[in-house]
C-alpha cells in the first residue's frame, strides 16, 4: 500500500511533463487503471484543481496523490516489455543496431521486419528491447518517433526525459531533417519536385491505409529527387517528408504512378518487377537524420546503410549509393 493521501511538489526538471507520465516516473508501482480512475473521480488534484492525463505540469505545483494498493492489477504492456527485456538473446542484437551514441541520444539502424512497438499480434518488438540500451544511463531510452515495421533505417531515441521533450518538439515543428531512400517501379516525372497531396485514413482497424483526399484530408507534403534511374524501369529516389502522416511516402509515390518497389499495399501488382525475388521486400529506407538544434552534436548527419535486399536491388540496377550520397539532393530546397 502506498499509504495515505500525499501532496508532492513538482520539481524544476519535471517542467512540462504530462500528468500521467509524471505519475509513472514518480510512482511506478501505481497501476495505470487506478490512475485513470483517480483522474476521472477527481482524486488527483494539481494546486487544488482537477486535471486530465494530458495536462502539463509546472515547477512548484502541488500534486495530490491518492492512496492506492501497489498490488492492484497492472496493464499488460509493461509486463510484456519487462519479459522481453529480460531475454539475454536480444541484448547483443539490440546493441548491434546502435549507429551513434552521446549523452542525450541514441541512433539505431532498425532492420526491416522489426516492429517498433508491440500489439495484440506482435510479441517481439524494439520497444521491448530498450532495457538493453541503457548503457551508463539510469533509465531505458525513450521512443520519440516511429518507423513502419517494414521500413528500415535511422531511428532516434532519447536517453532522458528532457531530450525526449526537445526531440518531440523538433519533430512536431518539422525542424528535424529526415531523408529516405526508395527504389521505385518507374521513374517519377519530373525527376525532382514537391508533392502536396492531403491524405485521409480509411479502412478498418488492422487493415488501415491512407488515401488521397484533397477535400478533407490532412496536409501531406513530400520533396523528392531522382538520384539514379535505369531507363524507365526503376529509380533510386531520395524523399524528404515535410509532414509526418502515416504511410505518407508510400501513398505519395503510388499517387505519382511510381510505387515503391515491394509495396503491394499501395501499388498493387505494379509495385513488383517480374522475376525479381528481392523486389518482394518493401524498398523504403530511412537513410539520414540530422540532429536538431539545441542538442549535443547538433547538425551531425546520422546515416544508415540499407538492408541486404535493398542493396541487392541497387546492385541489380547498377545504382551507386555512395555516389548518390555524395551530394545533397535538397541543397536548394527550403
Amino acid at each position: 500500500m502506498s499509504g495515505g493521501v500525499k501532496t508532492v511538489t513538482v520539481k524544476p526538471d519535471e517542467a512540462d511533463m504530462r500528468v500521467d507520465r509524471w505519475f509513472k516516473a514518480r510512482f511506478p508501482d501505481l497501476p495505470f487503471a487506478r490512475l485513470q480512475k483517480a483522474l476521472r473521480k477527481g482524486e488527483v488534484r494539481v494546486d487544488g484543481g482537477r486535471v486530465k492525463a494530458a495536462d502539463r505540469l509546472k515547477p512548484g505545483q502541488s500534486v495530490r496523490v491518492p492512496p492506492y494498493h501497489a498490488g492492484e492489477a497492472a496493464t499488460a504492456r509493461p509486463a510484456a516489455i519487462d519479459s522481453q527485456a529480460a531475454d539475454p538473446k536480444d541484448a547483443a542484437f539490440a546493441r548491434g543496431l546502435v549507429l551513434f551514441r552521446n549523452a542525450a541520444i541514441l541512433a539505431l539502424n532498425k532492420p526491416a521486419g522489426l516492429a517498433v512497438q508491440g500489439g495484440s499480434k506482435t510479441v517481439r518488438h524494439l520497444d521491448g528491447m530498450l532495457g538493453h540500451l541503457k548503457f551508463e544511463a539510469p533509465e531505458r531510452p525513450r521512443l520519440v518517433h516511429r518507423l513502419d515495421k517494414d521500413t528500415s533505417g535511422v531511428l532516434l531515441l532519447a536517453r532522458d526525459r528532457q531530450t525526449a521533450a526537445k526531440l518531440g518538439r523538433a519533430f512536431k515543428d518539422r525542424r528535424t531533417r529526415k531523408i529516405y531512400w526508395a527504389v521505385t517501379v518507374g521513374v517519377p516525372d519530373p525527376k525532382a519536385g514537391r508533392i502536396t497531396l492531403p491524405l485521409s485514413k480509411a479502412g478498418a482497424k488492422g487493415s488501415e491505409r491512407v488515401e488521397p483526399d484533397p477535400e478533407d484530408g490532412q496536409s501531406a507534403i513530400t520533396d523528392y529527387c531522382v538520384l539514379e534511374n535505369a531507363g524507365n524501369k526503376a529509380a533510386l529516389v531520395a524523399l524528404w517528408p515535410r509532414t509526418g502522416r502515416t504511410h505518407q511516402l508510400r501513398a505519395h509515390m503510388a499517387a505519382l504512378g511510381t510505387p515503391i518497389l515491394g509495396d503491394g499495399k499501395y501499388g498493387g501488382k505494379a509495385a513488383f518487377l517480374e522475376g525479381e525475388t528481392a523486389g518482394r521486400a518493401l524498398h523504403l529506407h530511412a537513410r539520414e537524420i540530422v540532429i536538431p538544434p539545441g542538442l549535443p552534436d547538433a547538425g551531425a548527419r546520422l546515416t544508415a546503410q540499407p538492408p541486404a535486399a535493398f542493396r541487392k536491388t541497387l546492385d541489380l540496377f547498377e545504382f551507386d549509393p555512395e555516389l548518390s550520397a555524395a551530394e545533397d539532393p535538397f541543397a536548394d530546397v527550403t
